[in-house]
């Protein structure tokens, strides 16, 4: 089967070695014969900046990737992920959450112990027993407030052992609780990576994600949504993470390694290339 795959960065800064190892190895999975979609995770429009969706295509391009028009920019589709968020609401499947992250850790901290998971310790369901009747009361006195998945609701409409694959990894059990009860949107961000990125590669077809080692997680969850939203399953592969000499993961802030000042000391794309092998 002909392969779609994507690279998805986010314009909060310049691409490094490590964007230019994922992107490098996205297109490689394509091949000749497959299809290769760039597309731009822009939801968080406080961090996000014009000059650095710019680079993004002036780097890609100087590294002789070519994708298709148009790129999907999230934050032009907007609509689309409050439409999902509307079937989740009709599914009995959303609620909203007023609690701050300090009205979280006190809570967390009373109870000792609590459960953790991919992104530290679980929501302890503070708002998820809150009436009707008050939500809409704390929401028409505009209050901020988040839009939660829950969790041992969505399970068990979902049905019983869903799986995925994961070419490194082969068959995978999905076990979405791990995340308890995530956020989905927002008030301020009308949408999550989470709701985004599973809802683009179904819109776009994608037949295989290719991502970092440190997103292996999310598709747990991913799988659960792409279930209860009737969403194609592709397979996956989650390859190694680039480091550099000191053993850590390569970062924006880190200006030395961006593509854009490696460009300009005259390292060329082959040098790129050879620098960024990943399995």
């Amino acid at each position: 089967m002909t392969a779609i795959t994507r690279f998805a960065p986010s314009p909060t800064g310049y691409l490094h070695l490590g964007h230019a190892a994922s992107a490098l190895f996205c297109a490689k999975q394509a091949g000749l014969d497959g299809r290769f979609l760039l597309r731009i995770e822009d939801i968080d429009q406080t961090r996000c900046r014009p000059e650095f969706l710019s680079a993004i295509y002036e780097d890609l391009a100087w590294l002789g990737l070519r994708w298709e028009d148009p790129v999907r920019i999230q934050s032009d589709h907007f609509a689309d992920y409050q439409n999902v968020l509307d079937r989740l609401t009709e599914m009995g499947l959303l609620y909203p959450c007023f609690c701050t992250r300090k009205d979280i850790q006190a809570e967390v901290a009373r109870i000792g112990n609590a459960p953790h998971g991919p992104d530290g310790a679980l929501y302890p369901g503070t708002c998820r027993h809150c009436s009707a009747t008050e939500r809409a009361e704390r929401i028409e006195a505009g209050e901020s407030y988040a839009l939660r998945l829950d969790m041992d609701g969505a399970i068990k409409q979902a049905g019983p052992e869903l799986v995925w694959f994961d070419r490194a990894l082969g068959k995978q059990i999905a076990t979405p609780q791990i995340f308890g009860d995530v956020v989905l949107a927002r008030k301020d961000t009308p949408t999550s990576y989470h709701l985004s990125v599973t809802h683009d590669d179904h819109l776009q077809g994608v037949t295989l994600v290719t991502r970092g080692q440190d997103l292996f997680f999310a598709s747990h969850l991913h799988r659960l949504l792409q279930e209860l939203l009737g969403y194609d399953v592709p397979e996956y592969h989650h390859h190694g993470l680039l480091t550099g000499a000191d053993g850590k993961r390569f970062a924006k802030r880190d200006k030395s390694k961006t593509l854009r000042s490696m460009r300009e000391d005259g390292t060329t794309p082959p040098q790129v290339s050879e620098l960024t092998q990943l399995t």
